[in-house]
């Protein structure tokens, strides 16, 4: 009996994460040889990467112009690939920009796609719905309502739960914590996730330092607050200590320690994306932010289906964080919303209960062990 092989496809951060324990977990499960697409938690989970997720990991829709090109090989040299290894089946995980173009391809050469983390078609570009049914053969969702649509749609789909349901905990208590990075534990801490890519940092972290300039001020008779940034393991920290040299603001940097420093916060300042999810699990009180090119938002705008962008308000159905995106995002309106976080012990107990609500729609745990059931199901007989 000769072990399948799989293409697996990440083009994330996030999905690099979700991609690694699903390629570890179908290893177990079928001795696969596994290639694709992906980073550092893909290449020590044992797959042969291909491709590089940062060619094509950017946030926007004019940022995403001049990598066009390189999506393109990106995608043409995936599925040459697939072609070549004779590949039993190809996963693709979230990223619909890059992934949706890869799916087409591989369907033109004959291989089944499974799809994990599919196009938010509820919030956004709801055409695409059409596109999935006829290039993907099984859709694996992480949201119960995902799966109601993509059936409504006639894709087959399961719904499996969250895969961070299982990961998002802290390793220590805020004692512990502050301990640990010489912070005073009965102090206020704000925790900062401005994002990770370098576009994110230019568009973000300035703005985050002067509302932090405004909070220490307005704060300096209650007792110092203290700002912890919660920076990606390996990330580069010049460009933020450049921001930092110029406004003075004197920011603790934890690397490699996320939920650590999210969960020994009084209140974090998050950029929308997964790390509001993360928040959420860890029951902290959050503002969200985001900014991105004028020419992107203007064309998002029209496009965008919701009144909010943030996924740990789209999960609850309501806002239960605030959400300072675009023009809103300034350092008076961030320094307000976190300020009265700090302030409000009554603000912050009301988040919690609405973000344990959150966390109950995320299901219990064992995501990624379902998903791989659903894709080894996929596999031929052999």
């Amino acid at each position: 009996m000769s072990a399948p092989t799989i293409l697996i496809s990440a083009g994330e951060a996030s999905s690099d994460m979700y991609a690694a324990r699903l390629a570890k977990t179908i290893r177990e499960r079928t001795g696969a040889r596994l290639f694709g697409m992906g980073g550092p938690r893909m290449a020590e989970a044992g797959v042969e990467l291909i491709a590089d997720y940062h060619d094509v990991a950017v946030v926007g829709i004019t940022e995403v112009l001049h990598r066009i090109p390189t999506v393109v090989r990106v995608q043409n040299r995936l599925a040459r690939e697939a072609a070549r290894r004779k590949a039993a089946l190809a996963i693709l995980v979230d990223s619909p920009g890059t992934h949706l173009g890869v799916a087409r391809r591989l369907k033109n050469r004959g291989i089944p796609v499974g799809y994990f983390i599919g196009p938010q078609v509820w919030a956004w570009r709801p055409g695409r719905v059409r596109v999935v049914k006829r290039l993907v053969n099984h859709m694996v969702v992480i949201f119960p309502f995902d799966e109601e649509i993509y059936r409504n749609a006639r894709v087959p789909a399961s719904y499996v739960g969250h895969p961070l349901a299982d990961v998002v905990h802290a390793s220590m208590t805020r004692a512990e914590f502050a301990a640990r990075h010489r912070l005073d534990p009965e102090r206020p801490i704000i925790a900062l996730l401005p994002g990770s890519r370098r576009k994110e940092i230019t568009q973000h972290y300035r703005t985050i330092l002067d509302a932090c300039a405004i909070i220490a001020r307005d704060h300096a008779q209650r007792g110092t607050v203290q700002f912890v940034h919660a920076a990606a393991p390996g990330i580069d920290l010049q460009p933020f200590a450049e921001y930092e040299r110029a406004t003075g603001i004197d920011i603790r940097h934890v690397e490699g320690a996320v939920y650590d420093v999210v969960a020994s916060a009084d209140c974090a300042i998050v950029a929308s994306g997964t790390a509001t999810v993360e928040a959420a699990l860890l029951g902290t009180p959050m503002v969200v932010i985001y900014r991105v090119a004028p020419l992107t938002a203007a064309i998002l705008r029209r496009m965008v289906r919701t009144r909010d962008v943030g996924m740990v308000n789209l999960i609850a159905g309501r806002r239960v964080a605030p959400e300072l995106i675009q023009d809103d995002f300034t350092a008076d309106k961030v320094a307000a919303e976190a300020g009265w976080l700090l302030d409000s012990l009554e603000a912050r107990t009301e988040m919690k209960r609405a973000l344990a609500e959150v966390r109950g729609k995320l299901g219990t745990g064992g995501a990624i062990e379902r998903a791989a059931e659903v894709f080894c199901g996929m596999l031929p007989a052999i």
